[in-house]
């Protein structure tokens, strides 16, 4: 899907509102019948439109209060072991390739100082990884969101 139509727009600002919405729901508030929106939704769906929901689940009731993001310099040549290093350690809940001064953002999760650091040891101990530069995040202060974005493309 390249594009979104008025009715795709609309579903999807819709979840962005609400992203608990039923079926049913969104049936009625965008007043559609139910078909038409459970069609729309399986082609989004089957498109790629929505993200993982896994991202919602907070991690501090599983022990892991603290969360940090930790700028990982690599040896670009092996690049891709070092993300497939990364994925194996189960505090890294996330991490993107930038361009620029770093090459890899990695945001993990920790339930204390010491528990960063041993993070952080086996995350330096990957063959091919020069060095990092940790840093606790304080807070989450604008949450990901498209409503906005959706609001000012349609």
């Amino acid at each position: 899907m390249t594009g979104y139509d008025p009715v795709d727009r609309a579903l999807l600002t819709a979840l962005a509102a609400d992203p608990r919405a039923t079926v049913v729901a969104l049936a009625e508030r965008l007043r559609m019948s139910r078909n038409t929106v459970q069609a729309r939704m399986a082609r989004l769906e089957s498109s790629g439109a929505f993200l993982s929901f896994e991202r919602s689940i907070d991690p501090s009731p599983l022990g892991y209060p603290l969360e940090a993001f930790v700028a990982v310099h690599a040896r670009q040549k092996v690049l891709s072991e070092v993300v497939a290093a990364l994925a194996e350690i189960p505090e890294v809940i996330q991490a993107h390739g930038l361009s620029g001064q770093i090459d890899l953002l990695v945001r993990v999760v920790c339930r204390d100082a010491h528990d960063l650091f041993r993070i952080d040891e086996e995350i330096l101990a990957i063959e091919g990884v020069e060095r990092t530069e940790t840093s606790l995040a304080m807070g989450e202060l604008i949450p990901y969101r498209l409503g906005p974005l959706l609001e000012r493309t349609g």
